[in-house]
């Protein structure tokens, strides 16, 4: 099984570079950040607090999840742009730290590579926890700023101090949080896509592979 995990901060660049590494090595694309966003959407929608633990994990179980391309489904209805909104951004932290999401949902990712033959796969926990042994382990990054335009951008905002104070507080939430927080993993590359574009960081991710073929 072949996984390559790419972890790193929002606005890192991690899923456009994923999708388009899947693309020129002719592998499958996960987003588990999308995963994540599928629960505190079905969450919100049944009224549940965000720090029920308990519940919060019967929903992770229960729920008919189906990632796709740039595609979201929870229990048969498209949620693709909920997913996205304001509402679900602002839970998805809370839920993401819960153990009994993550563990939900780890078993999820893995159950999805053995089904596909690994992929490219990028999240938070990764490389560190969910798949220590891919073969090639990414921390994506960029500087604050640059991170904070792509996601004005994403989101047709113009308030870039806004999203930047946004996303300072999901770094801090994801690296601190006591189940599988955002770490560079071990043995991982760290590539900075600041000023670089999206042909510029797969070539770089490319030549990686490559050196371990």
């Amino acid at each position: 099984m072949r996984v390559i995990a790419i972890d790193g901060p929002a606005g890192s660049g991690k899923s456009t570079i994923g999708r388009a590494l899947a693309d020129r090595l002719g592998l499958t694309y996960l987003d588990t950040g999308a995963m994540y966003r599928a629960v505190a959407f079905a969450v919100l929608r049944d009224g549940v607090a965000l720090d029920d633990d308990i519940a919060v994990g019967t929903i992770a179980r229960g729920i008919d999840l189906k990632i796709g391309d740039g595609f979201v489904s929870v229990d048969g209805v498209d949620v693709t742009d909920e997913v996205r909104g304001p509402e679900v951004s602002a839970a998805v932290s809370a839920v993401a730290a819960l153990p009994s999401v993550r563990e939900v949902l780890r078993d999820r990712q893995r159950t999805w590579a053995a089904e596909m033959g690994g992929g490219v796969i990028e999240g938070r926990d990764i490389g560190s926890v969910v798949f220590p042994d891919a073969i090639l382990k990414v921390y994506l990054t960029a500087s604050a700023e640059v991170r904070a335009a792509r996601r004005a951008l994403q989101l047709g905002e113009t308030d870039t101090e806004s999203i930047a104070k946004a996303m300072a507080a999901r770094d801090i939430a994801d690296s601190t949080r006591a189940d599988s927080p955002l770490v560079e993993p071990d043995g991982s590359v760290t590539v900075d896509s600041t000023g670089l574009g999206i042909d510029e960081v797969v070539d770089v991710l490319v030549e990686l592979m490559e050196s371990r073929s």
